[in-house]
């Protein structure tokens, strides 16, 4: 039983926040629509955490607040943000997306042409066409999509602004394609202004993955 004066947002510990990202020029599948961000461009990740090294800690968010905000004060302690890739499946985040792929790198669905192929007269009995492409392939891949990179930006505090877990991953989305540089990224913060971050990330992408309690 929860005491009388408990409440679900303010008695909070701690907040986790998931934001997915799903990179690729391919078109979202009809499963995808609407529950990640698409990024048609790669993202240089590297940057990224370079990003989030300057973010993470106590700051005066003011350039991620949004307008509305509730909050008396704008200073929050940001414990945790970071960018992970993870396996690209629409079942998020019932499997939280976690897996990392350090090993596993995702390879373009295409025809073979190897110059090793030895191409034969006969594609029905060699299945390999005049130019080497193999049939047998070509069929397996037929109707398949290329997969998109997905990465997982994670945001932990005990409090967040208003949109300001959507207002980081902007900022860091627009350092990933090039748009903004590391500088950029301290530039905004000690603007304390909104109108100096990024656009703001769509809310497709945004899951409320834990809230920690002290019952005790």
């Amino acid at each position: 039983m929860c005491s009388p004066d408990f409440h679900a947002r303010f008695k909070a510990q701690e907040r986790i926040y998931f934001y997915r990202l799903l990179c690729g020029p391919e078109p979202l599948s009809t499963f995808e629509k609407e529950r990640a961000w698409h990024i048609p461009e790669e993202l240089d990740i590297f940057s990224m955490l370079l990003a989030c090294n300057i973010l993470v800690g106590c700051h005066d968010f003011s350039s991620f607040r949004a307008a509305g905000c509730q909050a008396n004060s704008p200073i929050r302690t940001l414990d945790e943000l970071s960018v992970s890739e993870a396996t690209p499946s629409p079942n998020f985040p019932c499997i939280l997306g976690k897996i990392m792929l350090s090993t596993f790198k995702e390879q373009p669905l295409e025809c073979s042409t190897s110059s090793e192929m030895e191409p034969s007269t006969n594609s029905a009995s060699g299945m390999h066409a005049n130019n080497g492409v193999s049939i047998a392939k070509c069929s397996q891949l037929f109707g398949q999509r290329r997969s998109h990179r997905c990465y997982i930006v994670t945001a932990r505090a005990r409090s967040f602004l208003y949109h300001q877990v959507r207002l980081l991953v902007g900022v860091l989305k627009a350092v990933g394609t090039g748009e903004l540089k590391i500088s950029d990224v301290e530039r905004i913060l000690n603007a304390k202004t909104v109108t100096a971050a990024s656009p703001m990330a769509p809310a497709c992408g945004l899951y409320l993955g834990n809230v920690k309690y002290d019952f005790s």
